[in-house]
């Protein structure tokens, strides 16, 4: 692309030349090329199957809840231990839930969750390659146990629609 041609597209010549069959020479320049960037910023770990796991979900129609509150802050018992207790909040034009994740002993999580308006409904927690289905009872709480940590979606169904939160880490 030349930004002295008119629109800022490419010249006749600079056609031409893309025009041309790849030679061996260019492979082989394209291989180094590959080699010194994975070398230099490879790819995050994961990250290919997080966009494909976003971009199936994204891809439904759905009302799409945000992030609204994310509280981190250890809970203690009596007996002065303290677990990891995570709440967040997720907002849509028509649905609020809470969900607190209590990190349990075997390294699986458990998932509290209120929708308000409370309503009984299908809940689905999509995770990458699994879906896990409760259904809320008509105050709209909901509980899933030994969850696997991970990447993780709500998908709420109260009759008609689907109210989908952004993906966050279990």
């Amino acid at each position: 692309m030349n930004a002295s041609t008119p629109g800022g597209g490419a010249t006749p010549e600079e056609l031409a030349a893309a025009a041309e069959p790849v030679s061996a020479e260019d492979v082989a320049l394209l291989e180094r090329l590959g080699a010194l960037w994975q070398q230099h910023d490879p790819v995050p770990d994961g990250l290919v199957d997080r966009i494909e796991f976003a971009l199936t979900l994204d891809a439904l129609e759905t009302e799409v809840a945000t992030l609204t509150l994310v509280d981190l802050a250890p809970s203690g018992s009596r007996a002065g231990e303290t677990e990891s207790v995570r709440t967040v909040t997720f907002t849509s034009e028509t649905l609020d839930t809470m969900v607190t994740l209590t990190d349990a002993p075997d390294g699986t999580v458990r998932v509290d969750g209120w929708i308000a308006p409370g309503a009984a409904m299908r809940v689905e927690l999509l995770l990458d390659g699994a879906t896990l289905e409760v259904d809320a009872d008509e105050d709209g709480r909901f509980v899933l146990e030994s969850v696997p940590k991970g990447l993780a979606k709500f998908a709420l169904h109260p009759p008609g629609r689907t109210v989908l939160s952004p993906a966050i880490e279990l």
